[in-house]
């Protein structure tokens, strides 16, 4: 294909350009049966794909829900509607807040027990096992824990609940014994 055709076709050339363009088509058969075959193909491309749409109409009852809901059911709406659809969706699967995690130790002096496990708001309140250290009698574990207000408590020995006597912040707990209160930051 002739590069001068395409521009003609798209409106390209200047005038001195469409005048060498007419004297051409006039002048070379081949060149004028090129153009003419082009000039179709995009009559063709640029026609409407359907004569027409027939009009829809829609049984939809004249009252406030369908004046709501009937403005969505045309296709500007559906597409909105669509848009509107994802964003919401978006808005409600996206974190509200990332969350730094913040190692935070806990420890506690109770030599006379075994065993000691912990649990809290940041556990789900599922035990988790803590660790002596050496003889000395203290016990700690070291948690990393989202960025916010945490509750907690020590349990020893399976079940005797236990404050952190070094938490001033605390609440009762629906066991009859207490939660402690810490807030963590970064």
């Amino acid at each position: 294909m002739d590069d001068m055709i395409s521009m003609f076709i798209d409106n390209e050339l200047g005038i001195d350009d469409k005048i060498e363009f007419v004297e051409r088509v006039h002048s070379d058969k081949t060149f004028k049966e090129e153009s003419v075959e082009l000039l179709n193909q995009e009559r063709v491309i640029r026609s409407e794909v359907v004569d027409h749409v027939p009009p829809v109409k829609l049984k939809v009852s004249k009252g406030f829900f369908s004046s709501l809901f009937t403005p969505l059911l045309r296709p500007m709406g559906l597409v909105a509607s669509a848009v509107a659809g994802v964003l919401i969706i978006l808005f409600f699967s996206m974190p509200s807040q990332v969350h730094t995690a913040v190692p935070y130790r806990f420890v506690f002096y109770r030599p006379d027990v075994i065993r000691a496990e912990i649990t809290g708001s940041f556990t789900e309140w599922k035990k988790i096992p803590m660790k002596r250290t050496g003889s000395t009698g203290y016990w700690e574990i070291t948690l990393n824990l989202p960025e916010g207000e945490h509750r907690f408590t020590y349990i020893l020995e399976g079940q005797e609940r236990f404050a952190d006597p070094t938490v001033p912040t605390r609440e009762r707990d629906d066991f009859g014994g207490q939660n402690s209160i810490i807030l963590v930051e970064s």
